[in-house]
């Protein structure tokens, strides 16, 4: 008779062998890579494929050359911006002209016949503060596009490579684009209202071609105080909203709806309101278009314009430039 015994595996003895085990060690990430490069070899591969240095500040000449390559790009920005403002709006494009012709509506029918304050020393009021509204709406918009055009465009300015000056350029092209379809509304009115009998004759003649160089020199003018505008704003966002009080400030120093010469002439600092920007542009488009005793055609004021012009642009564009590498970190 067989007797079958069955074996009891022993416990102590397995664990005795699982101690002896090795431990799982977990697994350690290889060491980085010490990736050089040569430094003749970068300089080959760079000048090979045109490679440019990011959030660098370029030079001047060079910034001026990159600019001027994107100059089919800011005209159809401009447009775009143009095009797009009152696109969501019943009237579209018509408020182009409705807004200037609106505010001048309420400027004549307050200052010119209520107060009658713009009818001193001026033969035809509607003309007079028609024209001083157009024209100053255009300085004031270009104000308020390059204030925004940093600001507003961050996304823009921290994913593609460009000059940052294509963004204030093309703000104050697209106030001109605008402004060219009003030009004509202006000339209309001013030379229609010369038809009323209670207003001075409006002719029109050779000096209405004039009227182009203005608005040119204005643009440029505009041009640079958008610059200077966007470089404050971008460092500064507080400054955006103190630009309408300066605005609401240059539109009553300025002889938009009244004549400086009649009211602060007399006065021994009365050539500083005279010979200031805006109203020396406002001066060239009045001596331009109507037939004012006040306003007759002025080499000096043109040589003024002109010099204006110049140096806002030239000292905007440099102050803009010099903070290009700093638009959209601030």
């Amino acid at each position: 008779m067989q007797t079958s015994v069955t074996a009891t595996p022993s416990t102590k003895s397995d664990d005795a062998v699982g101690d002896r085990r090795p431990a799982r060690r977990e697994p350690q990430p290889p060491p980085p890579i010490d990736r050089r490069y040569d430094e003749q070899w970068v300089r080959q591969t760079v000048g090979a494929n045109a490679l440019e240095p990011m959030g660098v500040r370029p030079p001047l000449r060079e910034y001026v050359r990159q600019l001027w390559r994107r100059r089919s790009f800011i005209r159809v920005l401009a447009s775009s911006k143009a095009y797009a403002r009152n696109q969501n709006n019943y009237l579209g494009q018509a408020w182009s002209i409705l807004t200037p012709v609106l505010n001048a509506a309420v400027y004549v029918l307050i200052f010119g016949f209520i107060l009658q304050v713009a009818r001193a020393g001026i033969e035809n009021t509607i003309a007079f503060i028609v024209v001083g509204t157009f024209m100053f709406r255009f300085f004031e918009s270009s104000i308020s596009a390059g204030s925004k055009s940093i600001r507003s465009n961050l996304n823009l300015v921290r994913s593609v490579h460009f000059p940052r000056a294509v963004l204030p350029v093309a703000g104050v092209l697209a106030e001109l684009t605008v402004l060219g379809p009003a030009l004509i509304v202006m000339c209309a009115i001013s030379w229609a209202s010369g038809l009323l009998p209670f207003e001075g004759d409006v002719p029109i003649t050779w000096r209405w071609l004039l009227l182009v160089p203005a608005v040119l020199l204005l643009w440029l003018f505009s041009t640079g105080c958008a610059f200077l505008v966007a470089r404050w704003v971008a460092i500064t966002p507080d400054l955006n909203n103190i630009i309408p009080f300066v605005m609401r400030f240059a539109m009553y120093g300025s002889g938009v709806i009244f004549s400086i010469d009649r009211f602060v002439g007399a006065y021994s600092w009365g050539w500083i309101l005279e010979y200031q920007p805006v109203a020396v542009y406002l001066y060239l488009a009045r001596s331009s278009i109507l037939n004012e005793p006040a306003y007759p055609p002025d080499a000096t004021m043109w040589a003024f314009g002109a010099g204006w012009a110049v140096l806002f642009l030239v000292v905007g564009f440099l102050v803009f430039w010099r903070g290009e590498e700093r638009y959209g970190r601030d």
